[in-house]
Parts: C-alpha cells; sequence; structure tokens
C-alpha cells in the first residue's frame, strides 16, 4: 500500500466523494488466433459480442467513484436515451431479425425495445438496425446489398444530426470506403499510413482541434491524476528527470510545476533542477512544435522559479535509443510519462519490445501510462466493428453533452479525428491499419514480462480526477472507477481511458529473474 501524506498536492480534508465495491468483475474479450477461423463460419451472425453489449460487456465495474455535481452544473435539456442505449436497442432489433426463432424478451436487450414510443427513438434504432445489418453483408461479401443498405443508411443520416445520426454517417461511410478497395474501385482514397500522418501532424500543430482535445475532461483526468502520481513518487528529490515519450503541448508539465513549487517537501529541501527530456520518434511528429512546446515550459519555469533544462532526444527509431541520450545524472529521480504512445507500436513489436526494455534500464521511480480502454486490435472484422461502434459512440454521446455550446468545434472534432479513426479501424486491413487499441488487461501480461509492478492509484490521484470531473458540465455523466490498481474513465459506464502507475523489478543478471526493489 502506497503512503499518504496529507500535504502532497491536496488536502484530502476537502475529499468529498464516496467509493463503493462493486461485487461483478471487468470481462475483457481476448482474441486469439483462433478468432479468424471462427470468422469464416459466423461472422456478425453469431452476434456473440453484440449480445456481450446487451448484458452489460463493456460497462464499468469495480470501485466506483461518485461524482457529485450541482443541477445548475448540469441540467439536461430533456429526459432523454444516451447514444449507447440506443445502440443497444438497434443491436436488440438486429438479432431478432437475425434470429427469428429466439423471442426478443429472451435476449440480453430484454423487452426494451417494446416500450420505445418516441418517434425520433425509433427512427435512431432503425438507423442502426440498418447499419448493422450492412456491416453483415460487408463481412459476407455481398457487396451488392451491402452497398443498398449503406445508400439507406447515408439518406437517413447526416453530420449534423443528433448523435446516433451523425456516428452512423461516418462508420457507413467508412463501410463504403471497405466497399471500395475490395471491389478495387479506383476512386477510393487512401485512409492508411499517409493518412494517418497527416492528421497527427494537424493535430500536433497549435488549432481548435488540438486546444479542444487537450481540454477535453477525459484528458485533464489523465494529467492531473497522471501528475499526482509522479509527486507521490519523486518524494522529495532535488533532481527530477522527466522522460515524455510524446510530449504533445506539454500542458501536463505546468501541472507538475506548479505541484512541485507548493509540495512542502520539494519547498524545504530547495528542488535543484527539474529536467525534462521529450522523445522525437519517427516521422509522426514535428520537431518545430516540439521546440515550441519547449519554449513555452522554459517560460512557464521561469515564472515559478523553476530551474528547467529542457531536452529533445529525436531518433529515427526508438530501438536506437541510449541512456548517453538523454543525459542522466546519477542523482536524478526519473519518472517516465506515455500518453496514449504505445499502443502506436502494436505492430511494431520488437520496437516495443526494445523501448520497454530500455526504460526499465533507466530504473525509473515510476512510469504514468495512459491509454485508450477498447479493444480495437481484433483481427475479426465484426467484433472489431461492434467494438469500433459503441466505443465512438460514447465519444459522439459526449460530445453532444459537453460541446453544445461550440458546435463548430465539435464538428470540427467528429469529422477530423473520429472520422480519421474511423476510418482507420474499418475501411482498412494490414499495416494501413494504424489504430489498433487494446484494453489494459493484455497491456497487464505484456508488461508482466519485463518485470514491471502495477501500483494501485491512490486516493489523492483520485481526488485530481474527481475534481476536474466536476468542474465541467455533464460532469454526472463521467465514470470514475478503480478496477483493481489502475484508474478507468468512462462516459455514461462505458470506459474510454485507462490510467496506470508501474514500477520495475531490478533483473538478477545471475539467474535471470526479478527481484522486487
Amino acid at each position: 500500500m502506497q503512503e499518504q501524506n496529507e500535504q502532497d498536492f491536496v488536502t484530502l480534508d476537502d475529499w468529498d466523494f464516496d467509493v463503493e465495491e462493486e461485487t461483478t468483475n471487468v470481462v475483457y474479450v481476448k482474441e486469439t488466433i483462433d478468432d479468424n477461423k471462427k470468422a469464416r463460419s459466423s461472422s456478425i451472425p453469431s452476434l456473440n459480442i453484440l449480445k456481450d453489449f446487451g448484458n452489460g460487456f463493456r460497462k464499468l465495474k469495480g470501485q466506483k467513484i461518485n461524482v457529485h455535481t450541482s443541477e445548475s452544473a448540469y441540467a439536461p435539456r430533456v429526459c432523454k436515451l444516451s447514444t449507447d442505449e440506443i445502440l443497444r436497442l438497434g443491436g436488440q432489433k438486429f438479432i431478432q431479425s437475425t434470429e427469428s426463432s429466439v423471442s426478443g424478451l429472451d435476449h440480453p436487450f430484454g423487452g426494451a425495445l417494446f416500450s420505445l414510443r418516441d418517434e425520433d427513438y425509433s427512427r435512431s434504432v432503425e438507423l442502426v438496425e440498418r447499419l448493422l445489418a450492412s456491416a453483415e453483408k460487408v463481412e459476407e461479401k455481398l457487396f451488392d446489398r451491402a452497398i443498398n443498405l449503406l445508400n439507406e443508411c447515408e439518406k437517413l443520416s447526416s453530420k449534423s444530426g443528433n448523435p446516433v445520426e451523425r456516428l452512423v454517417y461516418y462508420f457507413s461511410g467508412a463501410l463504403r470506403e471497405r466497399v471500395d478497395r475490395e471491389t478495387g474501385k479506383e476512386s477510393t482514397k487512401s485512409v492508411g499510413l499517409h493518412d494517418m500522418q497527416d492528421l497527427q501532424n494537424a493535430l500536433r500543430g497549435i488549432n481548435a482541434c488540438t486546444i479542444a482535445v487537450q481540454d477535453m475532461p477525459i484528458c485533464q483526468v489523465v494529467k492531473f491524476a497522471g501528475i499526482q502520481a509522479i509527486v507521490e513518487n519523486i518524494g522529495n528529490a532535488k533532481k527530477v528527470h522527466i522522460i515524455d515519450l510524446e510530449i504533445k503541448m506539454g500542458v501536463q508539465w505546468t501541472i507538475l510545476m506548479q505541484a512541485l513549487t507548493t509540495h512542502p517537501k520539494n519547498s524545504q529541501n530547495h528542488l535543484e533542477y527539474l529536467k525534462i527530456t521529450a522523445l522525437l520518434s519517427g516521422v509522426d511528429q514535428s520537431r518545430t512544435n516540439v521546440e515550441e512546446t519547449g519554449k513555452r515550459l522554459m517560460s512557464f519555469a521561469e515564472s515559478f522559479h523553476i530551474a528547467l533544462c529542457f531536452k529533445i532526444v529525436e531518433v529515427e527509431d526508438v530501438a536506437d535509443l541510449k541512456r548517453e541520450d538523454l543525459d542522466i545524472d546519477p542523482d536524478e529521480v526519473i519518472a517516465v510519462y506515455s500518453q496514449y504512445f504505445m499502443s502506436n507500436l502494436l505492430t511494431q513489436q520488437e520496437k516495443l519490445d526494445s523501448l520497454i526494455g530500455f526504460i526499465g534500464g533507466l530504473n525509473p521511480r515510476i512510469m504514468i501510462v495512459a491509454e485508450v480502454e477498447a479493444n480495437l486490435n481484433s483481427p475479426v472484422f465484426a467484433n472489431r466493428f461492434i467494438e469500433a461502434l459503441f466505443y465512438h459512440g460514447a465519444f459522439f454521446d459526449l460530445f453532444e453533452d459537453c460541446m453544445k455550446n461550440d458546435e463548430s468545434t465539435r464538428m470540427a472534432m467528429e469529422s477530423e479525428v473520429m472520422w480519421h479513426g474511423i476510418r482507420n479501424i474499418i475501411a482498412v486491413e494490414g499495416e494501413e491499419r494504424r489504430i489498433r487499441h487494446v484494453s489494459i488487461q493484455l497491456w497487464r501480461e505484456y508488461f508482466k514480462r519485463f518485470g514491471m509492478v502495477e501500483i494501485r492509484m491512490s486516493n489523492s490521484s483520485l481526488y485530481q480526477a474527481k475534481v476536474v470531473v466536476d468542474k465541467f458540465s455533464g460532469g454526472n455523466s463521467f465514470t470514475l472507477q478503480m478496477n483493481e490498481n489502475y484508474l478507468a474513465i468512462g462516459w455514461k459506464g462505458i470506459p474510454l481511458n485507462s490510467l496506470s502507475a508501474w514500477k520495475f523489478r531490478k533483473r538478477n543478471p545471475f539467474h535471470g529473474v526479478y527481484l522486487t526493489l
């Protein structure tokens, strides 16, 4: 159990949220090679994963952190079904149409569909049913029938409609591009490597979407709770070295600087310097943008009278990293920060292995890992489609509630960020499919190979997460839950991100085993 200090960054006297125990464990799906064989005979008609969603699969469970938001902070315009609920009802209707021998009342979705009376909801449910039928035909390579269904979807959906209509608009577009690719249409635009690089480069510039992403409550929860964990683990270190695997705008380090200046231990022992090393690898990052981030951080540090050393370490390949590149002082306490970075290397196993091994060799005091909490790496198209549909559906619902006063930014987020991701997940296969997120359960299994030990997120980190969520309109729809040692962040019960903290065991060179530090 991690020791708590009442004066570490936050005061727990103000801690006013509750933690409740849930008895049901989270269930995860782990894809295997056999899934490819199953796909040939069952594909979407088996509906196993869709039924799982109806049973509450992927709903957050564990220790629930109750978020108390005042009515004035969040006043829903009307009592309405969430996008997730409509997707489940559409799934029920699709199941009924494909398994007519089974009564709808016996399905995991229950009889909710029969009590649905609102005309708008009925249209949305039918739209979801058509989308699922389209995906089924694409999976079965019945492309003519798929195109007919997609034509219906496109007539009834819109990028400016309600969340379900917008979601179906983008997913039907991705399905159509998949059909075009599989039928060899020359007009198909690449949605793979170049397309994703263009998006990533655009997001690394300062624009409305970049700022909106950084300002999203989910991203802020990751930053504040993650930095809290770092502060607790670096203790009274006089020399602190942060290694950021993908720094982006670097907002998280302004939070750290503020925390260090108010941290009693560091105030008493006079922090000598803070060193931030920004890793720049491959072709996906812009050195100019990282340099601008460094200038902003240097200016911020100066205002807080912190001696900051900012360095960019640029390598073509993460496998080329060397300890001497980082200018590590033996007296430094090292912390590593990885926010949505490692999943980029899932298709490059050797590089990922090399990176984790290299980090372990640095013996960091703590490593913070934030990743998407979704299984978007399945080799089975049907499973990947359903998982992506519910995952993105939660985001479209979130945007509807939290960006209702900024429609232009919402539309830009959906048409630029969400659309590019949906296309890459749905329309392409092989090396071109670069978005391959997996659940933390799979990350755990992988990290074990490198002697990594998970640290439970502290109450202070949970407090930071709760404070962030409380500030936002729609805050009571955010879900913060402790599942085992990590913090799961979701929207209306659907997990979206995970935040976890890790330490490395020291390897015994004589026996090839790991020793707990």
